[in-house]
């Protein structure tokens, strides 16, 4: 799965901000803030990966125990398939 190209990341005042760009401006009202994992996970999708290549990535930049890598991108992906952010 990999981002759709008609959304960007950005830093706004310190924040990590979703928004989006071309035909997807018209369509998607709003932004989208991402924590410091979230960024992570966003920036790791822009080059196409699997849930599973996302917990390696996850586990890999963050000390945390397996189980909670794989609940948080699990949750991560779900909320980018519900506001369609992604192509699978």
């Amino acid at each position: 799965m990999k981002i759709k190209a008609d959304f960007m990341l950005r830093s706004v005042a310190g924040q990590n901000v979703v928004v989006p760009v071309g035909n997807a401006a018209v369509d998607f009202n709003g932004m989208i803030n991402l924590n410091e994992s979230g960024a992570f996970l966003w920036k790791t999708l822009e080059g196409g990966a699997t849930e599973d290549e996302l917990v390696s990535a996850l586990l890999a930049e963050y000390d945390a125990p397996e189980a909670v890598a794989r609940a948080d991108v699990s949750s991560f992906v779900k909320k980018m398939r519900e506001a369609n952010l992604i192509d699978e």
